[in-house]
């Protein structure tokens, strides 16, 4: 059995910036204030050596050494009661001060600046990735089997707007990034112009279409793989600027259709797709010496199809005879997996 990490709920915070700083410094004088009042009030147990006599002035300089710093010694508690309230209440609001201070620089200084910088960085290496917009089970699922294929994740970049599935791409070695995928400073952002291909898997078809065709505009030379639910939405996904569409749901249905016929297609097209199975599709140019042989003739496995100037041809077909340059083949090979093909 499984188990998957603990989650929190988390939400946006509704405060302005400056109400999240002014209850902080709020707190900080509040314990302040405490400790001046303690002191004041127990002033007799507190020792001044350079005059011998402790004011409210003398109070205040005491509090504000003792919680800031471990003191100058000119002034000194000498009672019991003073040093035990020293000991158990003004270091402990010395360390909680330190912490609040330090945490709101982190938050709101420290924080912002590191995450700019990182962000640079990794903008600046960012060249020939692949781009996932939506870490749903489509998208994940795409994602290891990217990985499964030898793509490193480093080079796989994750959009989407759900902290948690971005977590989980985090954990895959996944550069990842929270936002909507259908603005363009978003896409920008992961340096989409410099991308290798893109794939689109939002879980609804109306923002995988516009996903599609916002990252079609910004990098015109794209391939885009887009996933939609609804056989009506492929063709607008396709003017949209999808390189390919996919439809999970008629290509189940396909194979529910030949399992009623047939008993080994099914699994056959499961290791057709997955690089886990013992062969694999597989789409390459052809080379210099396979020019002029026939489809059947390739020797790094049996081809399907070609295609020549974008235009699909079966190994049965007259152009299959004699490979042209320039040539496109789909061919199934061994892929090493669990079964003997």
């Amino acid at each position: 059995m499984r188990f998957l990490p603990h989650a929190t709920l988390k939400r946006k915070s509704t405060l302005p910036v400056w109400v999240s700083i002014s209850w902080r410094v709020l707190a900080v004088v509040g314990l302040l204030a405490l400790a001046i009042g303690v002191h004041w009030f127990d002033r007799e147990g507190l020792r001044d050596n350079y005059d011998g006599h402790i004011s409210f002035v003398d109070i205040v300089y005491f509090t504000m050494i003792s919680i800031t710093t471990t003191g100058y010694g000119d002034i000194a508690p000498v009672t019991e009661s003073a040093r035990l309230f020293d000991a158990l209440v003004v270091t402990p609001i010395r360390v909680f001060a330190v912490l609040l201070f330090l945490g709101t620089a982190y938050n709101f200084v420290l924080k912002r600046t590191w995450d700019r910088w990182r962000m640079a960085l990794i903008q600046r290496n960012l060249h020939n990735h692949i781009i996932v917009a939506g870490y749903g089970t489509t998208g994940s699922e795409a994602v290891d089997e990217l990985i499964a294929r030898g793509t490193d994740p480093g080079c796989i970049v994750v959009i989407d707007g759900n902290a948690q599935a971005l977590e989980r791409a985090r954990d895959c070695g996944c550069i990842i990034l929270q936002g909507d995928a259908t603005r363009d400073q978003t896409l920008e952002d992961v340096r989409i112009a410099r991308a290798q291909s893109m794939i689109v898997s939002a879980g609804r078809d109306d923002t995988s279409v516009l996903i599609t065709l916002t990252a079609r505009h910004l990098a015109p030379d794209l391939k885009i793989s887009t996933v939609v639910k609804a056989e009506d939405n492929e063709l607008p996904a396709r003017a949209a600027g999808a390189t390919t569409v996919i439809n999970p749901v008629s290509f189940a249905g396909l194979l529910l259709a030949s399992s009623c016929k047939s008993q080994h297609v099914a699994s056959y097209m499961m290791d057709l797709a997955s690089i886990e199975g013992p062969v694999a599709l597989s789409e390459r140019p052809i080379r210099p010496e396979e020019v002029g042989t026939p489809l059947a003739a390739i020797a790094t496995g049996i081809g399907l199809r070609l295609y020549r100037g974008g235009e699909p041809y079966g190994f049965f077909t007259e152009e299959a005879k004699a490979l042209m340059a320039g040539d496109t083949i789909v061919e199934v090979v061994r892929t090493g997996g669990k079964a003997a093909a």
